[in-house]
């Protein structure tokens, strides 16, 4: 482990076997899968199940899962164990309407007896280390991380995950770090505290680690299509120089390989296509490319590999020598 350890946040539709490779082959201290749905585990789901697949290649990993329910949460638990996780994360910070809105994720931020609860269950059901990923709080006047962070190292969990936004600010809004700072200060936790939100840039990753002092960073939204984040951090962090910028055909090769990965993992070529796309819709490889909308919606709607990697060359040879 670095000295200033980098985790992929867990994402739903992203953080799929193929993407967490990648991310791990540039220097992902830790990786987490999809977010996995504690009553469909129970219920032997497939698709709920091969979320649960993962490899000694990108260990160490955590398996997340989500639930409203202590005793079908503490049941899930014990079945993601067999997969042999290097830790089991529970989400209590999706914001999203048919997670929170259904009183699971950031939905028990409204409800803190259940969802210690739920937290003391889970810890006792399984003997691997158990950690938490949450948020600030409900809304504006219910930011109660401060203390809700003592009442789950009390409840026996082995790391703390903050996101500096309430669920009421979804994806709004600038992450407030101040919290998750006081939250590492506390001179009463003792378990690792890491930072979540908005970790973007190289200075960025470095700021938060000097000035919030937190144990690991996690980086979420700014990994799509982007996956030489984690390279590009680590050698800022380790040298304090900045990492050259790659070449336009290194990075579309890099996209490139996701596609491959991804097609092979769903087994299906349009499937495997569909789950690419917001990863190359959103690339840092296509910023700032004059004219581009265009041939983004082109990209976004070619149907076979064949024809979304033509696109791609196509840009790399009309704009790869100028950028």
């Amino acid at each position: 482990m670095h000295r200033y350890p980098i985790y992929l946040a867990p994402m739903e539709d992203v953080t799929d076997p193929a993407f967490r490779l990648q991310c791990k082959g540039f220097g992902a201290d830790r990786v987490y899968t999809e977010f996995v749905n504690a009553d469909a585990l129970i219920r032997d789901v497939k698709s709920t199940l091969r979320k649960l697949q993962i490899s000694d290649a990108e260990r160490p990993v955590a398996i997340q899962i989500y639930g409203r329910d202590a005793e079908s949460m503490a049941s899930a638990a014990k079945i993601v164990e067999q997969a042999h996780p290097d830790f089991l994360d529970l989400n209590f910070g999706c914001p999203v309407k048919k997670v929170a809105g259904k009183g699971a994720g950031a939905g028990l931020l409204k409800d803190i007896p259940l969802l210690l609860k739920i937290t003391q269950a889970v810890v006792a059901a399984v003997n691997i280390p158990v950690t938490v990923k949450t948020r600030l709080g409900w809304d504006e006047s219910s930011k109660n991380i401060v203390d809700l962070a003592e009442r789950l190292q009390d409840c026996g969990i082995a790391e703390l995950a903050i996101h500096g936004r309430t669920r009421a600010q979804m994806y709004s809004g600038e992450a407030d770090w101040t919290l998750i700072g006081e939250v590492k200060n506390n001179p009463r936790m003792h378990i690792p505290i890491i930072g979540n939100g908005d970790v973007t840039t190289p200075q960025r990753a470095a700021e938060c680690f000097q000035r919030y002092g937190v144990d690991a960073i996690m980086v979420g939204r700014a990994s799509f299509g982007h996956p030489w984040i984690f390279k590009e951090m680590r050698t800022f962090l380790d040298t304090g120089e900045l990492m050259a910028k790659p070449s336009l055909q290194w990075q579309v090769d890099i996209l490139k390989q996701h596609v491959e990965s991804a097609i092979a993992w769903i087994g299906d070529e349009r499937k495997g296509i569909l789950h690419s796309r917001r990863h190359f819709a959103a690339s840092v490889a296509f910023k700032g490319l004059p004219d581009f909308k265009q041939t983004r919606i082109q990209l976004l709607q070619a149907p076979t590999k064949d024809e979304v990697f033509r696109i791609m060359d196509r840009i790399v040879e009309q704009w790869g020598e100028r950028t």
